[in-house]
């Protein structure tokens, strides 16, 4: 069973509590909730980051749909839509300078892999390395121990 130890609901797990004692020894409340912030906000840029793979794979399907699609106009007699298509969207940038597999790039080199590594460095410094403290302790505040579906852990 998890404690209220601040009676506000700043519920932590007890030692040795089925796997969800993830808190470092010494490690205050406000310091958890800030590290758990911090890895909240770069879950964002995950899921940004996975809507811009989305964006790069869309938008290379519609170009090579786009590129049939032409080849579909000039063999029904449509040759000068099929050519105005093809010059003016078939292969073109999506950004200035840029498809889209270089937006991806840059913004893997650049900001995700920035914040990714100082995420990391806050935990590596806060929490030990410790991933998802602030969760494990909010799992075992409003879990219901013995009650199905309400584990700590898998079996």
């Amino acid at each position: 069973m998890s404690e209220d130890v601040d009676g506000q609901g700043g519920w932590r797990a007890r030692p040795g509590e089925e796997g969800l004692d993830r808190r470092p020894e010494g490690v205050d409340d406000a310091t958890v909730e800030a590290v758990g912030k911090v890895s909240e906000a770069f879950e964002a840029i995950e899921e940004v980051r996975g809507r811009l793979y989305g964006l790069h794979r869309l938008t290379g399907t519609a170009d090579l749909a786009l590129g049939d699609a032409c080849d579909l106009l000039r063999k029904a007699g449509h040759a000068g839509l099929a050519e105005r298509l093809e010059t003016e969207l078939v292969g073109r940038n999506v950004l200035d300078g840029r498809w889209t597999f270089q937006v991806v790039e840059e913004f893997d080199d650049g900001y995700y892999a920035d914040f990714q590594r100082l995420e990391k460095l806050v935990r590596d410094e806060l929490m030990e390395g410790r991933r998802h403290v602030f969760e494990a302790e909010m799992k075992a505040g409003r879990r219901t121990p013995g009650r199905p579906g309400h584990e700590a852990t898998p079996d």
